[in-house]
Parts: structure tokens; C-alpha cells; sequence
């Protein structure tokens, strides 16, 4: 079944949907951040003579910070159309004549697809792997995309029991179709735009300052951000312990963590020793 059936069924978010919109703001200042975040989280000044897998690409930020860093060869695929053609509009106003940034359709889930695909020195899914319907075999199908001494960064929903129950509730209420989608942006719109506002007028003594300070977030945007929150489905989560465990027990060791203790992303890196 292609993204956009799953999307008219309620099963999927347009994630590509979303990422076309916030295409239309990036700018220099956004794709700086991206590198900066992508350098921190790997603790890697560049990417020169790294081959780079991403999996998921979305609006293909973080593909150009990789080739922006030097790496010398990029993959970039996703599962949803819109997405995909976001990644390659990425491309077109950047490196529109590069040969070595490959871009196609593709699931991580499709064990075929991945059969054509290489081993990389770094393969990134950042956020994605939760939102796969299967993040099990998700898990199992990129292990073996990660050469001997690579790295896999990856980002996933922090398991919050009940709390993250209800919010699969929320999801599944935006994607039932207009009516749930209205419900559900009519409530936590302003909600969200109220306690923000609180946050920067409390932490920066100016109501607007935290819209405009979340850019150095990974180079994101705040308001994409919340609909992707409130809109994303498929929806999984596991606790940090659990996939550290995991990974260890497949042959890598764990070279940065960074753990949130709400409803956020846990983020990893994995070096493959075996």
C-alpha cells in the first residue's frame, strides 16, 4: 500500500504534506543550525569521505547538512511521495547537479528494497522509525545497512506509558479526517500558543522570544512541529534502556545518548563493533 492510501484510510499522517510547507521557510539560517545539530550529536567536525544513508529523509534538511559536511556519497529515501519530492527540491536549489546524492522512493520496512541498497558509514533516521508502523522491523532492517565501524543515529518516541497511550488517542483523532483534524487543532493550537508564550515571557522576558529562539532546534519549526506531534501516525515509543539494550545485544556499542524525561525523542548514536 503507497503513503498517500494509507493517508485517505487514517492510517498515516502527511508528513510530506507538512515538510512541503515548512520548505517554503527554510533559509540559511535553518540549514546552518541543521549542521550544527547533526555535528553535535555524531561529536564529528565533518563528514569528508563518509557515505551517509537517510532513512526517512523528510524534507531533506539533514541529507543537505550531510553533503554540506563534506560526505561523499548520499542516500536519501522515504516512504511518503510528498516527502521524497521535498528531499529533491532540497537538492535542486543546493546541488542541483550532484551526481552523488541519490534520491528515491522507498521503505525501510521493504527488506527487498533494502537488499539494493549498500552498507553506509553513517545511517540516520532521526524520528522516523516510530512512525513506521513496525518499529521492530524497522530496527532489524537497517542493522545491516551499517558498515563495521559505522554509525546509526537514531531518534525515537520516549515511552510514557499512559501519557503516550493518550496521545495515540490524539493522532488518531486528527488522521480520522476533517472533523477530527479541526477538533484537535482547535484545542491544542491555542493551548500550545498560550503555554509557549508563558515559557518565553518566564524565560526571556518576551512572549514571542521562544518562537523565535526554536530554530535552534535542529534547525526546525516550532508551528510544523506541532502538527507533526498532533497529527503523527503510525505511533510507537520505547524506553531509552530498552533500545540501548537492544542494539548492544546486535553487535554496536553506544557513543552518545541524549534523553529527555517527557513526551520528546530519546536520540542515539550506535557505533557497529561486530
Amino acid at each position: 500500500m503507497r503513503a498517500s492510501e494509507e493517508i485517505q484510510q487514517g492510517k498515516r499522517f502527511s508528513f510530506g504534506k507538512n515538510w512541503s510547507e515548512f520548505l517554503q521557510i527554510v533559509n540559511e539560517e535553518r540549514v546552518n543550525e541543521s549542521l550544527s545539530s547533526l555535528q553535535k550529536l555524531l561529536m564529528l567536525e565533518n563528514l569528508k569521505d563518509k557515505t551517509f544513508l537517510d532513512v526517512g529523509s523528510g524534507n531533506g534538511l539533514f541529507s543537505l547538512a550531510a553533503k554540506k559536511l563534506g560526505s561523499s556519497f548520499i542516500h536519501s529515501f522515504d516512504y511518503d511521495e510528498l516527502s521524497v519530492q521535498c528531499t529533491l527540491e532540497m537538492k535542486k536549489k543546493k546541488f542541483p547537479e550532484d551526481l552523488n546524492w541519490k534520491i528515491e522512493l522507498g521503505s525501510v520496512l521493504d527488506t527487498n528494497y533494502l537488499k539494493t541498497i549498500p552498507q553506509f558509514d553513517i545511517v540516520y533516521s532521526w524520528g522516523v522509525l516510530h512512525h513506521t508502523g513496525n518499529m521492530k522491523l524497522s530496527f532489524e532492517n537497517i542493522l545491516s545497512k551499517v558498515k563495521k565501524g559505522g554509525l546509526l543515529c537514531i531518534a525515537i518516541y520516549n515511552d510514557q506509558g499512559i501519557i503516550s497511550r493518550f496521545w495515540k488517542l490524539i493522532k488518531r483523532t486528527y488522521c480520522s479526517g476533517f472533523l477530527g483534524r479541526t477538533f484537535v487543532l482547535s484545542v491544542f493550537i491555542p493551548y500550545y500558543t498560550i503555554k509557549f508564550s508563558v515559557i518565553g515571557l518566564l524565560k526571556y522576558g518576551n512572549p514571542i522570544k521562544y518562537f523565535n529562539v526554536y530554530k535552534k532546534n535542529r534547525g526546525m519549526s516550532v508551528y510544523h512541529d506541532w502538527i507533526d506531534w498532533l497529527g503523527g501516525l503510525p505511533f510507537e515509543v520505547a524506553k531509552p534502556e530498552t533500545l540501548k539494550k537492544y542494539f548492544e545485544e546486535k553487535g554496536f556499542i553506544t557513543t552518545n545518548m541524549i534523553i529527555t524525561k517527557g513526551l520528546g525523542c530519546n536520540q542515539f548514536v550506535f557505533k557497529r563493533v561486530l
